[in-house]
């Protein structure tokens, strides 16, 4: 039986929880949670996660992103899922998953950079199965974790944006760096990895060995907007969210994804007003201290 705290989503969510936040309200003013990310401006830094196989399509969870004025991951899917998606005007990153067939990839790169994707990505966790060392398949796809040589084809073989997901190291975040992606995506992928370290936890250290010219995303564990406010006060660019779009989702399609959206920005901003913070930019890791009796 599974030891219940190898629960990677479990580990991540007591570390988010044990962060608390110092109040510096004298002298602020009304923050902007306005953010430019990859050329394109942006109402939030909270960006929808990378998730797939949706019950209802893929494509409302795109428009939900469009209405709130916020960037869209999706996961795992075909070209034609990808193309309903774009057709909503969403601003989509599309998020391959490392295929055996590299053709798989090469075509979805293709179809990204054809018809208007903001950026593409690969995520490397789900090549391999939870607890074993062989690799995985999903939906009937097998799956290979790419060498660095094959890494470095797939990101020169598109002038798209390239990020890496499922980096939990300053190492692989370097590694990245070096073969040409413009970010990471941390992640542990939903539990893939047990005993992973909270992806909120390992910010400080990449952000100080890849510098601040590298774009890291936080996912995993961010629930709200505090969480979202924690992650960059961490360290992080751009946040990713997806379960906590999920019931929203089912309940409201496409706007009830805008209004969990828009939520979240307004607890984003509100801490942003507490902490004297005026710009996402402006927000001051100094604010954030560890209780670890929580």
């Amino acid at each position: 039986m599974k030891n219940v705290n190898a629960n990677s989503d479990m580990i991540a969510r007591k570390y988010m929880d044990s962060l608390v936040i110092e109040e510096r309200l004298l002298g602020a003013a009304q923050p902007d949670t306005e953010v430019t990310f990859l050329g394109e401006t942006f109402a939030t830094p909270i960006m929808t996660g990378a998730l797939s196989h949706l019950k209802n399509g893929m494509a409302a969870y795109a428009e939900g992103a469009r209405k709130a004025n916020a960037a869209c991951c999706i996961g795992m899917g075909n070209n034609e899922e990808l193309g309903a998606c774009l057709e909503t005007g969403a601003k989509v990153i599309k998020v391959i998953k490392p295929y055996a067939d590299r053709e798989e990839i090469f075509s979805r790169i293709r179809f990204a950079e054809e018809h208007g994707a903001l950026a593409v990505g690969m995520d490397g966790g789900h090549a391999i199965k939870p607890e074993s060392a062989e690799y995985d398949t999903i939906v009937g796809c097998a799956m290979k974790l790419p060498t660095m040589d094959e890494f470095r084809e797939y990101i020169t073989a598109t002038k798209l944006p390239f990020f890496m997901k499922d980096i939990l190291s300053a190492r692989d975040a370097l590694l990245a760096k070096e073969l040409g992606c413009a970010g990471v995506i941390l992640s542990h992928h939903h539990d893939l990895m047990h005993w992973a370290a909270p992806p909120v936890m390992l910010l400080p250290e990449i952000r100080e060995a890849v510098g601040n010219d590298f774009i890291l995303i936080a996912d995993g564990g961010i629930d709200d907007g505090f969480d979202v406010f924690k992650a960059l006060a961490m360290g992080a660019d751009m946040v990713c969210t997806g379960r906590a779009l999920m019931e929203p989702y089912m309940k409201e399609g496409s706007d009830g994804v805008a209004q969990k959206l828009r939520t979240m920005t307004d607890e984003l901003a509100s801490m942003m007003y507490r902490t004297n913070a005026a710009d996402v930019k402006s927000i001051d890791r100094s604010v954030i201290h560890q209780a670890w009796w929580l």
